[in-house]
């Protein structure tokens, strides 16, 4: 009867080795399947391409943003300088909410052929191939949490005649000069609110006749009709 009941209790070796089998069948496709190396090379390429999808989720032109802070600098700040008026925070002309600000301030314009980066000083021929290395390589200092996009303010600022690769069109758009005029406007509102005092009252007239008096199809009034400065800061 002994011998019985011994015969019926399995042996620890034996139960282990049902158990390691189990786990084995179960696991092993899993782990050796072409689909889970293809997973990791994708991973690998993603993370390898980080800095062009980071480029895309930004979706501001850095070539328009450009040419927006440049207006900003040489028609407008000047002015604002001469009465020492400071942006409000919620001005989206404001310099510190620029996206790509403070990359435009790391480069370095060595000589016609050399572009250089000021964070790890690496050389470039053309200052495209300065901008996709700051979007591959350095795309964690864009100012994502606070910056806005300079581009969105083209059409107030009258980029497009600053920018030598765009063609000046022939034809108005009467329905985009109201826009971009209700856009400038709304500007000269919230930089310059005519209730916070004499400079700000001046600064917001100053803004209509230079930016916004242009937008209309009539063709007698012209963008930066109040001109330029050179800035008490160069």
């Amino acid at each position: 009867m002994a011998n019985t009941e011994r015969c019926r209790k399995p042996s620890p070796l034996a139960a282990l080795f049902v158990v390691s089998l189990s786990l084995c069948l179960r696991f092993s496709p899993a782990s050796s399947s072409p689909q889970g190396f293809q997973g990791s090379a994708a991973a690998r390429g993603l993370k390898q391409d980080q800095g062009n999808i980071h480029e895309h989720e930004v979706h501001c032109s850095r070539e328009r943003s450009r040419a927006a802070s440049k207006i900003i600098e040489e028609y407008l700040m000047p002015f604002i300088e001469k009465e020492r008026y400071q942006l409000p925070n919620k001005c989206r002309l404001h310099p510190d909410y620029n996206f790509y600000g403070d990359q435009e301030q790391h480069k370095i314009h060595v000589d016609i052929n050399e572009w250089r980066c000021g964070y790890c000083r690496k050389s470039f021929y053309e200052e495209k191939y300065l901008d996709r290395h700051f979007d591959n390589r350095h795309y964690d200092l864009l100012n994502v949490s606070q910056g806005k996009c300079l581009a969105d303010l083209c059409g107030a600022l009258h980029c497009d005649l600053v920018m030598d690769s765009v063609q000046k069109k022939t034809k108005c758009n009467p329905a985009a000069a109201v826009r971009n005029k209700h856009l400038c406007e709304s500007l000269a509102d919230s930089c310059f609110p005519v209730k916070e005092g004499p400079s700000s009252s001046r600064l917001h007239e100053f803004f209509l006749r230079q930016f916004c008096d242009a937008h209309t199809c009539n063709g007698r009034q012209k963008p930066f009709s109040k001109g330029r400065r050179v800035s008490s800061s160069i």
